[in-house]
Formats: structure tokens, sequence, C-alpha cells
């Protein structure tokens, strides 16, 4: 087994990542930058190197300064937790010229998968549910608006590089084209360095709902369930949930075997995520794949008692999985709300010193955070400061009990969205389960225009 990992990330993931190496014995060593000087992480890593200021590029960006910081600690696996440079194909050679492991995908693996609309491509090739659109990226107007004319509007552009609903449009008449199309262009390059744009049909209402994969490197792959990620603000995930409430049994077989099937044609190793939009009919298609571990990994775990991290650092190793498919049921149902340090209100980041903190506890309550009474929340980094993550027998059960940690979960100093998640599972369209991925937009963010 591995000796030392290097940590190249911060706050709650890197919190987990040395948890989960404390169980597996293996040493730690962290990457920090200036600002995380005082951080949970750093404090319990086995070793810790500054790896620059607090801006990210000066730092957890900084290729230079990691590939230095890595091969100074002696370390012989990288672990990227999610965000950063975790799907950077540059990093992980960089890992390679070192000599040292990188947890997650290969470099060849990550720079395919990267470009969503060949991935696209491939699949629908091999059968694999996509949304109607180009072949490809358009390379001129012409060709958009040829595409459009061919599947009908409204029709959205996509990034073909990159993530987080950055350089994605909806256009709903061919008056608006040729401004959102620059508009998605300017800001895919601006995000990813790449400009390439794809075109896909603008599905009206639809839930999004990922499939947890994780295969090892003997060609052995299996699911953990999905995830029900539709409840978004701009694109941007805010709570998940396993099962999804949207699926009967017979249509998650279908789902599932699906995304397990995409995963094997697209020779998928490691943890990984496969995220589909379901129309009003529980048609589902594919729309990209996630090569590195997703911030909501805790609902799987949760539901099928599986510790993905581990099982990440083990299958890099070289191990076989620990589990086949036929051991993986689900146990519970299970909730994340992710707590964030901003204006539950206006929606805008709240950054500053945490005066006081009580954190939920108890039976089926899990706080994955790495904050403080005392903690300086930063304004350089994603403003998410704790996920809370609740169990229970039935749906409503997680919901009351969700309902119950976030009355106790106390955090004095800054704004946080905790009321924004009581008002959101409080209101009719939760408990019924009507809503999609619009409905926070639509609702809360509307409200307060």
């Amino acid at each position: 087994m591995f000796k030392k990992i290097f940590i190249a990330n911060r706050g709650e993931i890197a919190l987990r990542i040395i948890r989960a190496c404390k169980e597996l014995g293996i040493k730690t060593c962290i990457g920090y930058s200036v600002e995380d000087k005082n951080s949970i992480p750093v404090m319990l890593a086995d070793e810790a190197i500054c790896i620059g200021p607090a801006q990210s590029m000066q730092s957890y960006l900084n290729l230079f300064s990691l590939a230095q910081a890595i091969h100074n600690s002696g370390a012989d696996a990288v672990h990227p937790g999610y965000g950063f440079l975790s799907e950077n194909p540059t990093f992980v050679k960089i890992c390679n010229d070192l000599d040292v492991t990188f947890i997650g995908p290969d470099e060849e693996t990550i720079a395919r998968l990267a470009d969503k609309s060949k991935v696209k491509q491939i699949l629908k090739q091999n059968n694999i549910p996509t949304i109607p659109g180009s072949d490809g990226a358009v390379k001129n107007l012409d060709e958009l608006k040829s595409v459009a004319n061919t599947i009908g509007y409204p029709i959205l552009l996509k990034a073909s590089w990159g993530g987080g609903g950055r350089g994605m449009r909806v256009v709903r008449s061919e008056n608006e084209l040729v401004n959102e199309f620059n508009a998605a262009q300017s800001e895919a390059k601006s995000s990813f360095g790449r400009e390439d744009i794809y075109v896909e049909k603008f599905i009206e209402h639809p839930r999004h709902i990922e499939a947890q994969v994780i295969g090892d490197k003997f060609g052995n792959i299996v699911h953990v369930g999905e995830r029900d990620c539709t409840l978004q603000r701009r694109h941007q995930k805010l709570l998940e949930e396993s099962p999804s409430p949207y699926l009967d049994e017979q249509k998650r077989a279908e789902f599932l075997e699906t995304a397990v099937r995409a995963a094997s044609i697209l020779k998928y190793w490691n943890a990984g995520t496969l995220e589909f939009l379901f129309d009003e009919e529980k048609n589902f298609y594919f729309i990209e794949i996630n090569t590195r571990i997703q911030v909501e990994h805790p609902v799987s775990e949760t539901v099928y008692d599986v510790d993905l991290i581990k099982e990440q650092i083990m299958v890099a190793y070289g191990y076989e999985l620990s589990f086949k498919q036929e051991d993986l049921k689900p146990k519970c149902c299970a909730m994340e709300c992710r707590i964030n340090a901003e204006d539950p209100e206006k929606f805008i980041p709240s950054p500053g010193k945490i005066e006081f903190l009580f954190v939920p506890s108890g039976a089926h309550t899990r706080v994955d955070s790495h904050i403080y009474c005392g903690y300086n929340v930063s304004p350089y980094y994603d403003s998410m400061i704790a996920k809370l993550i609740i169990s229970g027998k039935t749906r409503e059960e997680v919901r009351t009990r969700m309902l119950n940690s976030l009355s106790e979960f106390k955090i004095e100093g800054i704004k946080t969205n905790i009321n924004f998640f009581q008002k959101l599972l409080s209101s009719e369209d939760f408990i019924n389960n009507t809503y999609d991925t619009n409905f926070i937009d639509r609702v809360f963010l509307n409200n307060h225009k």
C-alpha cells in the first residue's frame, strides 16, 4: 500500500481524505496556501508544505509549486479531491513524471473524457441515449443555425470543455442566436481556455440525476446507486438525495444498468459520476461524465455503507474492488445540504470570522466540515463550509430529521444559507416532489431580484 499521500486540495475534502488515509495506515502531507495555514486539515495532516499565496492560481492551481511540494514531500501518491486540478491531465502527467501515483483515472482517460461533445458522440454510437444536438462542437454560425433548425427551438449552447454552468446559454429563438453564441464562446474561452461550443435540444422542466460508479484496473466496474441533484441554483447543486424520489424500481434499474454500460464503453476506472437529464416522460439522456470524486459522495456512502475515498486509494494502488455489484444494496435514504457562507436572500458570499459554532450530531447525522469557532472563512475560495448529511428509513423521515438538524446548526459571525434550506424543505413542491432544475431560480431567486 502507499506509504504517504500528498493532498492537493483544501477544506472539508482534504480532511475527508486525511481520515480515509488514517484508517488505511497511510501518512499524509498536505499542500496549503498562506491563507489556509491555520486550517484543520493542516493541523491534522502528518506533514504540511506551503505552496503559495491565498490566490488559487498561485497555490492550489500552481503546477510548478505543487510539483516541487510533491517531490519534497516524498509522497508516493497524490489525491486531488474535487475541483482545482482534479480533472487536469497535465497535473496527472506531472505526477507520472515524478513517479507518483495520481489517485484517479489516468492522463489519457481524463483528457479523452474532458471533451463532452466527443464523449456524447461515442455513447450515441453505442446506443446510450443522448440529447438530440450537434455531432461535436459547431464550427461556425451557419452550422449552428442548421442544427438549431433541425432539432427545433429552444436549444442549449454548452461549452465542450469544463462545467459548472459556465459557457451555457438557453436560446429560444433565432433572434437570440448570434448574441448568445458569442456570449457562450466568450465565457467558455475565459473559463476553460477553449471556446468550443456544442448544441443540444433544451429539455423543459428536467430532473437531473447522476449515477455513482467506481471501477478497478481489472475491468470491474459497479454503480453505487443514483443521486438526485435536481435542486440547483444557476446550475450549481445545493441539495442531493438518494434514492431519487423521481424513479420507480424498474426505471432505476434500467438507468443504473445504462450508466454502468456507458462507463464500460468509455473504459472508465476509479470513482466517477455519469450525469443524466430526465424529461417529463422519464426518458433519460446522458450529458457528461465527471472523472473525480464528487462533493456529494457522502450521500452514496451513507445509503450503501461504503467508503468511496478508501476504495479510490485501493484501486489506484492496484487492488481489485473490494465489493461486487451484488454486494451493494441500499440500506436507507439519505440527503445532503451544502451549507454555504452566503447571504440567504441575495445568494452572495459572506466571508468573515465565525464567532460561534454549534454543529448538529447524533444518530443518522453526518457533518463533513473544516470550520471551527474562530475560523476565518476566506473570500478567495468556494463558499461551501459544510455538508450536512442525514439518513433515515424513508424520504419523509430524512426530511424531518434534516429540518431538525438545520434548526440546531448555529453559525454566528457570517451569514449562511441554513434558513434557505429550511424554507426549501418545508415547501409543498419539495414535499410533493414536484420540482425541476429551474425551481430554485424561478421561485427563490425571482423573489429577491
